[in-house]
């Protein structure tokens, strides 16, 4: 207490175990009982937490932080039941109090489950509020529907028109406008980003593709040409756009064996290799993270180079990617394993290239590696659906824990993605999609229409699956380079997503073990 009122650093550690769309210790209430009482968390930071909880399925916590709200902001316990109960029928009844915080929130509750429904209830009673509540009911309704990729999000976000945004309402107004090809809206919700917002790599390759169109071709191409420099998705697409295939080229240290024997031999680096044959990881990556905080590039390299030789291939990967200037891209993009992965890729006829792009993503090439989910090994297979493809290839003798050997387990998990592929169109980026979170929702989240696959990639709902597609590809990209593969170009890879109902049938597709892997809220 007597730290929260001195206002000392007690607050800033504090603020993040706030922020959790998760129950928290119980040691943790009495601190954020404090923080409340003297006004250290206010109605906004409240608010903000029921999001999060709403988000992450922790109804009841959401219901309980209510309780922290001064009594003239906390909503009736009649409204919230009937939110949750009946979402679309409690935005049919119309009886929020949309002048309140509260009003809102529940609205916007409810809009998350049906914005299709929301629209046609809202519809019905909104020219009984007043203008600024108007203009927010528009916005909640058509965010919500750019959210579930209903076409209609474009022209509702268009009635949303001057009011105010907060950067996810903000984001997902460009998605809905690259979804309906409206290349004008991209433009114009680009431009109303804040600067910082509007340089991220992907609003400025967003934006130059909507300069294209518009005709404004040396605008579009100064920002292809700032962007093809980068060594990622968007760098990559850029640089097609201008016509180029050129691969970055990697700036290897000079072999140095004395070097690297001496950086080899220093104590914490020998720690962490100790700690790591002990299977005490976090330890391992907390020793090691200190070691390399503030290397120049040179350094960076060579302790990446030394983590690479004895086997700390996720090590060496990070500590490569932390180079500001010298770049060295057979350290960011390893081939452990290669004749394990390779001849299941060939196998099942999987692009190597892809294969390795797939495993450095899901693992960074740690055999024995368990995610909190379940998922294990190189390819990181769920249980279920690991049981589901020994069945297929006639593995009798599966067992959880042959999944740590990397030979089995990428015979699986190439024969997964080949099926998973077979049954979306052939297609990478929907396979992609599917082996993080499930055939299912890669399928229902094509389009009405064949739409561009960068389109597709970039208005997944979930925010690791969005991320997670985009950085398979652009490994792949990489991988073909350092495999001497034949240049696939990214937009090749990404393709034309065809319209649900075109093919993959969705009970064929349903068939398919999503994997299970828990994710979180669209």
């Amino acid at each position: 207490w007597q730290r929260i009122r001195e206002g000392d650093a007690a607050l800033d550690l504090a603020r993040p175990l706030w922020f959790s769309g998760q129950e928290q210790p119980e040691s943790c209430q009495t601190l954020f009982a404090a923080l409340l009482t003297l006004g250290k968390l206010t109605s906004q930071d409240v608010w903000m937490r029921f999001r999060q909880a709403h988000e992450a399925g922790s109804f009841r916590l959401a219901v309980r932080l209510l309780d922290s709200l001064p009594a003239d902001e906390r909503p009736a316990q009649r409204d919230i039941s009937r939110v949750e109960r009946n979402p679309a029928q409690a935005l049919a009844k119309g009886d929020f109090r949309w002048s309140s915080r509260s009003g809102r929130e529940l609205a916007d509750r409810a809009a998350r489950t049906d914005a299709a429904s929301a629209h046609d209830a809202w519809t019905l009673w909104r020219s009984r509020v007043s203008d600024p509540e108007r203009s927010y009911g528009n916005l909640l309704v058509a965010y919500n529907a750019a959210r579930q990729l209903l076409p209609s999000a474009n022209a509702w976000y268009r009635e949303a028109e001057g009011a105010s945004q907060d950067e996810q309402q903000q984001v997902w107004r460009v998605r809905a406008a690259l979804r309906s090809l409206a290349w004008d809206d991209v433009a114009r919700a680009i431009d109303a980003m804040p600067d910082a917002r509007a340089l991220d790599p992907a609003w400025r390759y967003w934006k130059a593709r909507a300069l294209s169109v518009a005709g404004k071709g040396e605008d579009a191409t100064r920002l292809y040409g700032s962007l093809a420099t980068e060594h990622h998705f968007y760098g990559f697409l850029a640089a097609e756009a201008l016509g180029a295939a050129v691969m970055p080229v990697s700036e290897p240290l000079p072999a140095d064996a004395s070097a690297l024997a001496a950086f080899g031999a220093r104590d914490d680096v020998q720690r962490v290799i100790r700690l790591t044959a002990l299977e005490l990881r976090p330890e391992a990556q907390r020793e090691w993270l200190y070691i390399v905080r503030a290397l120049d590039d040179d350094t960076l390299l060579l302790a990446a180079e030394v983590a690479r030789r004895n086997g700390l291939y996720d090590r060496s990967i990070n500590t490569a990617e932390r180079t500001q200037r010298r770049h060295d891209f057979s350290l960011r993009y390893p081939t452990p394993y290669r004749t394990e992965i390779s001849a299941a890729a060939r196998e099942y006829q999987i692009d190597e290239a892809w294969a390795f792009g797939l495993a450095r993503q899901e693992s960074r090439f740690v055999a024995d590696i368990m995610s909190s989910a379940g998922a294990v090994g190189l390819m990181q297979l769920m249980p279920a659906t690991a049981r589901w493809v020994a069945r297929q290839i006639g593995q009798s003798d599966y067992r959880v824990g042959s999944l740590e050997q990397p030979e089995l387990n990428a015979q699986m998990g190439n024969f997964y993605l080949r099926h998973v592929l077979d049954r979306l169109d052939g297609m990478p980026v929907l396979a992609t999609a599917a082996y993080n979170a499930g055939p299912g929702r890669a399928q229902a989240w094509r389009g009405t229409a064949p739409m561009e696959g960068a389109i597709y990639a970039e208005t997944i709902p979930f925010n690791e699956t969005r991320d997670y597609v985009k950085k398979v590809l652009a490994n792949a990209m990489f991988y073909q380079a350092q495999l001497g593969l034949p240049y696939i170009a990214l937009r090749e890879r990404l393709g034309v997503v065809a319209p649900r109902g075109s093919s993959g049938a969705p009970s064929e597709v349903a068939a398919i073990p999503a994997g299970d892997r828990p994710k979180e809220a669209p």
